[in-house]
């Protein structure tokens, strides 16, 4: 007969499933209606379309599209000044290597489509390493790395959608290729938008990115709705981070589904010095209705490149289960930069092995000419109405003696632990204010009657519509 240990765990596995199953039909719901609201209310069809087909598309999963695409987005491109166009991928498997996107431009992928990112490496291009990073995440790659599956850059007015279409980048070749220390150059990302303004990507299904699936860097009025992003988490993939806003301003990220073998969004401005120098932080950023599935890392990360600053992020209706950390801060001596006005609430968390993660000794390091002198300053932290359930450390915060996190705020916050009798925090070079959490949190943060901030002043971003058009 199964020991009582054993029957318990089964059990927990089977609430576990049962409660993500329930999760994923009302995302589905709240998908739908979310859709229909703003096929309702907005209609931005672009005056031109045409089909992949039309450019010499092959739909069997065998045979390359890339020329079609490129020939396809040239073509359109040319109309942008002339109510713009569409692009539609109809039913069908799509192989496809990297292809770049236009501006005045819809990329439409019909809900029985699917992209398959090709495994022949000569159909990604190098391009340079991102200047705020100065080398590649995965190798130096001398100064380049690989361009993502669908790449844009000094674009305006883009849209990636379609009615549940899928992307799936076939990441698999190259996650083996990283643990065999196979590469030369830094693996790509599924979605990269750079140096562009006024995007959108919603109602798609990511699969299986090579790197960070969604990567919008250096732009600005970033409008992101309705994804659901699934990469393996038994055994891990490597690096498959959700969406990961870098270097970006006005950012609103909505009613997403995400299983991830890293963070499921992480907020991010640049390494090091390299960061510094560039000096772009990330702020004005929106989070709701986010679902994490993410056992190795986090629901939401800040850093650990944060070089250039993070400022002014609301995160707001969060569920997470069975994933590493609620929130998590990372940084190190050398980055610099700051992390502030951070403001988290109405966050639900299911068997989590610690709902607060913070630290200053993150270390991983661009190169060894960064400056140990340059502390990064966190500060001005607000988590509100947030319940862990089933938690193996409530917080695990540890800041700079040279220059402590401070400021941090924590108010109705239960934490019920896997374990009652282990003391559920652990704090060094850390301060703040708590109010009614439990259990109570170290002394460094001083019991007072407040309610933590949470902003009222509404950003631009949350007044943008969603440009919907069904062809």
């Amino acid at each position: 007969m199964a020991s009582i240990p054993i029957i318990q765990g089964r059990v927990m596995k089977l609430v576990n499933v049962v409660a993500l199953l329930l999760l994923l039909l009302n995302l589905v719901e709240c998908r739908d209606v979310v859709s229909l609201k703003s096929d309702k209310h907005t209609s931005h069809c672009r005056k031109h379309k045409a089909s992949l087909a039309d450019f010499g598309g092959v739909n069997d999963g065998k045979t390359s599209n890339t020329k079609a695409f490129k020939a396809a987005i040239d073509q359109l491109g040319k109309l942008g000044s002339d109510g713009g166009s569409m692009l539609i991928v109809p039913p069908g498997k799509w192989l496809t290597g990297s292809f770049n996107l236009t501006s005045h431009f819809t990329l439409y992928i019909h809900k029985d489509a699917v992209l398959l990112g090709s495994q022949d490496e000569k159909e990604w291009p190098l391009i340079p390493v991102l200047p705020s990073y100065g080398r590649g995440r995965d190798a130096p790659g001398n100064g380049f790395r690989y361009q993502s599956l669908i790449f844009g850059t000094n674009l305006t007015d883009v849209v990636i959608t379609g009615s549940n279409g899928t992307i799936d980048g076939q990441g698999a070749t190259w996650w083996d290729k990283l643990q065999k220390d196979e590469l030369n150059f830094t693996r790509p990302y599924l979605i990269e938008i750079m140096y562009s303004n006024h995007i959108q990507i919603f109602n798609l299904t990511l699969l299986n990115s090579p790197n960070w699936n969604v990567h919008p860097v250096y732009s600005r009025n970033i409008f992101i709705q309705g994804l659901t992003i699934r990469a393996p988490i038994d055994p891990i993939s490597p690096n498959t981070d959700g969406i990961n806003p870098d270097s970006c301003t006005n950012v609103r990220i909505e009613d997403c589904f995400i299983v991830s073998g890293d963070d499921c969004v992480a907020i991010k401005s640049g390494w090091d010095q390299y960061g510094i120098a560039f000096g772009m932080p990330t702020k004005h950023v929106i989070i709701r209705r986010l679902t994490c599935i993410s056992p190795e890392s986090a629901v939401i990360a800040l850093g650990s490149e944060m070089s250039g600053g993070i400022r002014d992020v609301r995160a707001e209706e969060i569920t997470a289960i069975n994933t590493e950390s609620g929130v998590r801060i990372k940084s190190a001596p050398g980055r610099g930069g700051y992390v502030k006005n951070i403001f988290v609430r109405k966050m639900n968390m299911h068997t989590m092995k610690y709902v607060f993660w913070m630290t200053g000794a993150y270390g991983q390091h661009a190169d060894d000419n960064y400056d140990p002198n340059a502390l990064p300053e966190v500060s001005d932290i607000n988590y509100s109405d947030m319940v862990g359930e089933n938690v193996t450390l409530g917080g695990n915060l540890g800041g700079l003696n040279k220059r402590p996190f401070k400021d941090i705020c924590m108010s109705n916050v239960t934490i019920l632990a896997h374990d009652p009798k282990k003391s559920q925090w652990n704090c060094t070079d850390v301060s703040g204010v708590s109010s009614k959490v439990s259990p109570k949190p170290c002394s460094s943060f001083k019991e007072q009657p407040i309610k933590c901030a949470f902003p009222s002043k509404r950003l631009p971003i949350e007044d943008v519509k969603l440009k919907v058009c069904t062809p």
